[in-house]
């Protein structure tokens, strides 16, 4: 990941969270396609991994805390998706 300055990452993760907005807003989500779900995740994803790295100070922190929870995210990710997939079917 890049290191941005905290007010550039906070912005980013501002234009992120308006542009998952408005992909769940839009109603792209009722054609049961899992493109734009994984567009929504993948940015809250990239969200999360920011909050854990910058704003939780874990970029320096040893590696076993941030594994944890990174690992954490992407459990939480990938069981979401899943239900959702199950949900489609």
């Amino acid at each position: 990941m890049f290191k941005f300055s905290t007010n550039a990452l906070w912005l980013l993760l501002l234009i992120a969270t308006g542009f998952t907005y408005w992909l769940g807003e839009s109603g792209q989500l009722t054609h049961a396609s899992m493109v734009p779900v994984f567009l929504i995740f993948g940015f809250s994803f990239f969200k999360g991994a920011a909050v854990i790295m910058d704003f939780m100070a874990l970029r320096h922190a040893p590696v076993l805390w941030r594994n944890m929870l990174l690992g954490w995210l992407v459990f939480v990710t990938s069981m979401i998706l899943l239900a959702y997939w199950i949900g489609l079917r």
